[in-house]
């Protein structure tokens, strides 16, 4: 009898102790899908600022500013992985309306300064 009983107390214990981590699992507010959507929103500007600018300076105009100037590109293209914030954002446009007026064909870069 005694057996018996450590038995079921036992097989309870267990039933306790794995019970919970399954039902904190059920109990979620927020799917995980519905989480990396949010995350994705959230990187894809910041993503899209830096492909901007890496497109900028990819450009053959770039390498010809920065040759004239005495500028290392790479280094540039370096730190455009450690912008981030509203500086992002701002570059990023401005990328955008740069690279936009060059495949224009405009062949003069006008870049505003604040």
């Amino acid at each position: 009898m005694r057996t018996r009983s450590g038995a079921i107390v036992l097989a309870l214990g267990a039933l306790l102790v794995f019970s919970g981590p399954v039902a904190a699992q059920q109990a979620h507010v927020v799917s995980s899908s519905e989480v990396d959507r949010a995350v994705q929103r959230k990187a894809t500007p910041a993503a899209a600022d830096r492909a901007a600018l890496q497109r900028l300076l990819a450009r053959p105009e770039a390498r010809q500013l920065a040759d004239r100037y005495g500028l290392d590109l790479e280094r540039a293209r370096d730190a455009v992985a450690t912008l981030d914030g509203p500086e992002l954002a701002e570059l990023g446009s401005r990328a955008r309306e740069i690279d936009a007026g060059l495949a224009g064909g405009s062949s003069t870069v006008v870049i505003p300064v604040s």
